[in-house]
C-alpha cells in the first residue's frame, strides 16, 4: 500500500515538471489618453463607440487617429496629433450637454431615454449638411 502511494506521488511529481508553474495571463487591455470616455471602458465598449463614429460620419479610424510615428501603416490611438480627435471630443461633450439638458423623457415602449447622437446630424457624412429653406 505504501509503495503504491509513493509511486503515485512520484508520478505526479514527474508529470508536474511538464506543466508550467504559472499560466501566463492574457495581456490586459487598457485604453490610454481618454479625456471624455470613461477611464474604465472595456475594449469591447470602446470598439462599439468607435464603430458608431465610423457609421455616423462615414469615415475610417484614420479620420481621427494619427499615424504611428514608427510604422505609418498603423495608427497611434493614444496620440492627439490629428486635430479631428479633439473635435470629436468637443462634439461628444456637446451631445452629452444637450442630452442632459433637453432629453429627459423615456420612450413609452422601450423605456430608453431619447437622445441625440453623432448620426442625428451627420447622417453618415463627415460634415453635417445644412438644410436651407
Amino acid at each position: 500500500m505504501i509503495t503504491a502511494v509513493v509511486a503515485v506521488f512520484a508520478g505526479v511529481f514527474a508529470l508536474s515538471s511538464f506543466v508550467p508553474q504559472s499560466i501566463p495571463q492574457p495581456h490586459e487591455w487598457k485604453a490610454t489618453n481618454l479625456k471624455v470616455l470613461p477611464k474604465d471602458i472595456t475594449q469591447e465598449e470602446i470598439k462599439q463607440v468607435m464603430d458608431d463614429f465610423k457609421v455616423a460620419l462615414g469615415v475610417k479610424c484614420g479620420f481621427c487617429h494619427a499615424q504611428d510615428a514608427n510604422d505609418p501603416k498603423k495608427l497611434d490611438f493614444a496620440s492627439d496629433d490629428n486635430p479631428h480627435k479633439e473635435t470629436a471630443r468637443w462634439m461628444m461633450k456637446m451631445t452629452q450637454r444637450i442630452n442632459k439638458k433637453h432629453f429627459k423623457h423615456r420612450n413609452e415602449q422601450t423605456g430608453e431615454l431619447t437622445q441625440i447622437t453623432c448620426i442625428t446630424c451627420h447622417n453618415g457624412k463627415e460634415h453635417p449638411v445644412t438644410v436651407s429653406r
